[in-house]
């Protein structure tokens, strides 16, 4: 990063739309990016739509892959239709360009030895836009997010029903990981959608993912296929899962993890 813009400002303390998005849009107008990029956290879907109206340009929500063409447009590909088919966008005609982007779905940067950035501090010298009060803080119960989980044991149409998952969630807490689940499962009512990895689900990337039964539909696959290590159980050898798997096994599942977990306890 070569520069930090950072904004002291007791408004700031807490997150809140109006006082936020008056700051990122005064700073946009004034240094003027070809490109604005936000995280597509809970956060940034918030601020996003907001500062993009302000600004007059468009904003592409939630995408999982972006390039530049040879004219400076950005592309910007998100999964549409339920995550059946995947559309490209461009802004051709208004700056700048503006996208969310799913986490995950990009490489850590790696630090560079010896670079040093500026950090640019700035005083708010007016009042900022608020129309809310923050009166209270409720912390909800914190239940651990798959998109964190460093393994996931996933399940997929050929774990045969809802008590299948109970054998992939014992492989799970043996290896100190979370389950997660294919669309069609969860469409299914299997297991709920929280667990869901895909286009439509969540984006993840953990050091090891075990698909079980899952077939690997390509908007499966756009979901977890960035896995530091990929394994594959499915008793179809012509699976697409098998594609992007690092290590594949296959034969029936309800005999292979019971193994697995046997050897991993030992």
């Amino acid at each position: 990063v070569n520069k930090v813009y950072l904004y002291d400002c007791s408004s700031l303390t807490k997150f809140r739309d109006d006082p936020y998005v008056d700051i990122i849009t005064e700073l946009v107008k004034e240094i003027k990016p070809s490109i604005f990029l936000i995280g597509a956290t809970s956060i940034g879907r918030s601020i996003a739509p907001r500062i993009a109206t302000k600004l007059r340009t468009g904003l592409t929500a939630d995408c999982t892959g972006l390039d530049i063409d040879s004219e400076g447009n950005l592309l910007q590909t998100r999964p549409t239709f339920g995550g059946n088919i995947m559309a490209t966008i461009i802004t051709p005609n208004n700056r700048p360009q503006m996208a969310t982007v799913r986490y995950k779905i990009m490489n850590r940067a790696k630090k560079i030895p010896g670079f040093s950035g500026e950090i640019i501090v700035r005083k708010v010298e007016r009042e900022l836009i608020d129309r809310t009060s923050l009166r209270k803080i409720f912390m909800a119960k914190e239940e651990k997010n798959i998109t964190e989980a460093k393994i996931i044991v996933s399940g997929g149409k050929g774990v045969g029903n809802p008590e299948g998952f109970k054998l992939l969630k014992e492989l799970a807490d043996a290896l100190g990981g979370t389950v997660g689940a294919s669309r069609l499962v969860v469409d299914e009512g299997w297991i709920p959608y929280k667990r869901q990895v895909g286009l439509s689900g969540k984006t993840v990337k953990p050091k090891l993912y075990i698909a079980c039964g899952i077939s690997g539909a390509v908007q499966h696959l756009a979901g977890m296929q960035t896995s530091d290590v990929i394994v594959a159980i499915n008793s179809d050898s012509s699976a697409p899962i098998f594609k992007v798997a690092d290590y594949g096994i296959v034969g029936d599942l309800f005999e292979i993890i019971p193994e697995i977990i046997k050897f991993v306890k030992k």
